[in-house]
């Protein structure tokens, strides 16, 4: 077979889609020596993706995510090389692309999120709004296969979409070593809390820096370290923290994952305080270096989580604030958390992910 895959989002400018990516396809090379892959790249990851077995070919593929280029040009691209199957890894499939794909949903966020969301006037939000449910309805109903980061984001497929339950398969993203060696970042101060991740207000940021404020004024010495690329909603916080002289909040733009490695091993604890999220793989990382875990009950964390982390009501700030204070100064709690957080990542492999998805593959052979 020849199997296209889209890797655009390789790398850390794609996020968290760029740590399923890069992951994806190391794990598929291991498992995988009989099928001719392409995978297809943007300029700024080419030289970021090596590989290392002969049926595994990068291809420079050059087109912004979400772009008109994507949707025109891209198509042209990946007929060149006559695939027999395109694996996309997010849902911006192209309209104009009829072949047969399978696709990947990490989450159905943008389809909850209102112009809060976004940096656009009314007028290009409510373009980019229809855009998005023409391309993602696309996506789902002409798919051969699509594949769910998590039961929660299938149930959401399901259900907003009418997508047949037998069309959908559950593969779990996995969890290893981030980084060989760690960096110690002189800026950030123990005992602090750490949150990765963006700042989009999904993330409900906003409730966790009140209850951060609640535990200051207690007069706890903490820190909260925000870890995200600093864009507009960052810089929005930077403005709030600065005129509520909330002091102690760290924002630390983006980062390398040996600094992420060293700030997972040197927190108090690791927070999610989000509304949504498709799968949670920050929380995992954090857990697989012994780190506690406090998190939004809602979505698909605790089906990911389980019982190893500490859950609150992400609507509540003063829950969030006693939770933080529990799992900070409970220390049975904090082994407790610990103990069951190594075990609980355990569940979740990158070549499970791999081999799984490749059984996929094989399914249109």
């Amino acid at each position: 077979m020849r199997i296209g895959i889209d890797a655009r989002f390789y790398g850390k400018e794609g996020k968290g889609i760029g740590r399923y990516t890069a992951k994806l396809i190391k794990y598929l090379e291991e498992v995988d020596q009989k099928n001719d892959y392409f995978i297809f790249l943007r300029r700024n990851n080419f030289d970021l993706y090596k590989p290392r077995h002969s049926n595994f070919k990068k291809v420079l593929a050059d087109i912004s995510w979400y772009s008109f280029k994507e949707q025109i040009v891209f198509p042209f691209i990946l007929k060149k090389y006559h695939l027999d199957l395109v694996h996309f890894l997010h849902f911006n499939v192209p309209l104009i692309w009829r072949r047969k794909f399978i696709v990947t949903i990490h989450d159905l966020i943008h389809s909850h999120t209102g112009q809060q969301g976004s940096t656009r006037s009314a007028g290009i939000y409510f373009f980019k709004k229809i855009a998005y449910q023409l391309v993602i309805k696309h996506a789902l109903r002409n798919s051969s296969k699509i594949i769910a980061v998590s039961f929660a984001t299938k149930e959401e497929i399901k259900i907003q979409f009418n997508i047949e339950d037998s069309k959908i398969q559950v593969i779990y993203e996995g969890v290893e070593e981030i980084a060989e060696k760690e960096k110690p970042i002189e800026e950030v101060k123990k005992p602090f809390l750490l949150y990765i991740g963006n700042a989009y207000p999904h993330k409900n940021l906003r409730r966790l820096i009140e209850a951060f404020k609640l535990i200051r004024e207690k007069e706890r010495k903490i820190s909260l370290v925000l870890v995200g690329k600093i864009d507009y909603f960052y810089q929005n916080w930077q403005k709030i923290a600065f005129e509520q002289k909330i002091k102690d909040i760290v924002f630390l733009g983006q980062r390398e994952d040996e600094e992420i490695k060293w700030l997972y091993k040197n927190s108090l604890a690791y927070i999610c305080p989000s509304w949504e999220e498709g799968f949670g793989l920050p929380g995992l990382e954090a857990m697989f270096y012994g780190t506690p875990v406090i998190c939004s009950k809602t979505s698909s964390l605790p089906e990911i989580y389980g019982q190893a982390a500490f859950y609150f009501d992400p609507g509540n700030v003063q829950e969030i604030a006693e939770s933080i204070l529990k799992v900070w100064e409970n220390q049975d709690e904090r082994k407790s958390l610990i103990k069951k957080g190594k075990e609980q990542v355990r569940r979740y492999s990158w070549l499970n992910c791999a081999q799984n998805t490749q059984k996929i593959y094989q399914e249109f052979n």
